[in-house]
C-alpha cells in the first residue's frame, strides 16, 4: 500500500449521505489527517439519490482521495464504480470509495470495522475462548449486508436475518446460500427465532437513529436471550437507544455503534492514505466538543 508523503498537495475526502449534517465523520478524519501530518480535509455532503452519479463522478478529480458512502447509497453506488474489493463484491454494498489515477474502487470497511469493534467490546468471543451461539441481524440494507458478512464469515456463526419487510430478509439470506457451508444465514420473523440459542444481536437498521423511542425489536424477545448475550446497536445517536435501554433492563450487555464508527473510519483512512492511524485518535475526536460537520 502506498503511503502518502506529508509533502503531498492538499487532498480531499468526503461523506456522501442523505442526510449528512448529523455525521461525526468530519471530526474523526480531520483529526486523522492532523495526526498523520497530511494536508487534507473531509467534508460531509448531502447527496440526494438523483444526484449520486454526479457526485461520484466528481471523485475522479486529481485532488480527491475518495469518499465514504452512507445511507441510502451503499448499494446504489456499486453500479457507478470501476471495480470492487473482494469484500465489497461479496457483501454487495460499499461504504468506502478509493480514487487512484482516475479509477474508483469500492470497498467495505463496515464489516471488518464491526468485527474489530465487537472484539474490542468483548462481544465477539474470538481467540482462546470462542463464544457459541447464533447471531441475529436486524435489518436488510447495506449495513445489514456488512453485519451478515461479519457474523457469518469473520465470526463464523449462524445468522438469523430479521427485517420489517420479510421478503428483503429472505433476499439477503439467499445471497449467502451455501448448503455445504458450516454456517448458514436464514431469514426469520422474530417470533420464529430460537432466542435461547442467540448470543449476539446486531441492529443494522436505522431504527432508533435520532428517534429515542423507536426500536427494531420488541422487548419481549430480549427477555428470552441468555444473560451472556450482547446487544450491539450500530446506531450511535442517541448514545443509548431504546433497544439498548431495554436490553440492559433485561440484564444484558448493550453497546452503541461508536466503536464501529471509529474502526471503520480508521480502515477507510488507511485505504486512502496508507497511514494506519491509531483508533484512539478517532475515538478521542468523537469526544471533542466541536461542530460535527461544516
Amino acid at each position: 500500500m502506498t503511503v502518502l508523503d506529508p509533502a503531498t498537495p492538499p487532498c480531499r475526502t468526503y461523506l456522501f449521505a442523505d442526510p449528512a449534517s448529523h455525521s461525526l465523520s468530519p471530526r474523526m478524519h480531520r483529526a486523522a489527517f492532523a495526526h498523520a501530518g497530511l494536508a487534507g480535509d473531509y467534508q460531509a455532503v448531502r447527496v440526494l439519490p438523483a444526484d449520486l452519479a454526479t457526485a461520484v463522478s466528481g471523485l475522479r478529480r486529481p485532488d480527491v482521495l475518495g469518499a465514504n458512502i452512507s445511507l441510502p447509497h451503499k448499494e446504489a453506488v456499486v453500479a457507478l464504480l470501476d471495480d470492487l474489493t473482494p469484500a465489497a463484491r461479496a457483501i454487495g454494498a460499499v461504504n468506502t470509495v478509493i480514487h487512484r489515477d482516475g479509477r474508483l474502487t469500492g470497498d467495505n470497511t463496515d464489516a471488518p470495522g464491526l468485527f474489530d469493534a465487537l472484539v474490542e467490546a468483548g462481544a465477539a468471543g474470538v481467540g482462546d475462548r470462542p463464544r457459541d451461539g447464533a447471531v441475529v441481524v436486524l435489518g436488510a440494507g447495506g449495513a445489514a449486508r456488512a453485519a451478515v458478512y461479519a457474523a457469518l464469515i469473520l465470526l463464523e456463526r449462524d445468522v438469523y436475518v430479521v427485517n420489517r419487510t420479510h421478503v428483503r430478509a429472505e433476499e439477503l439470506a439467499a445471497a449467502w446460500a451455501a448448503p455445504d457451508a458450516d454456517h448458514q444465514a436464514r431469514a426469520r420473523v422474530a417470533a420464529d427465532v430460537p432466542w435461547d440459542d442467540v448470543t449476539l444481536v446486531i441492529n443494522a437498521s436505522s431504527a432508533g437513529l435520532d428517534a429515542p423511542e423507536q426500536t427494531p425489536l420488541d422487548a419481549a424477545y430480549l427477555t428470552r436471550l441468555p444473560l451472556s448475550a450482547v446487544v450491539y446497536d450500530m446506531v450511535y445517536r442517541p448514545a443509548q437507544t431504546r433497544l439498548m435501554r431495554e436490553a440492559r433492563a433485561a440484564g444484558l450487555r448493550a453497546e452503541n455503534g461508536l466503536g464501529m464508527l471509529a474502526q471503520q473510519a480508521r480502515l477507510a483512512f488507511q485505504t486512502w492514505t496508507g497511514c494506519d492511524v491509531p483508533v484512539s485518535v478517532f475515538l478521542n475526536a468523537l469526544a471533542t466538543p466541536q461542530d460535527e460537520a461544516r
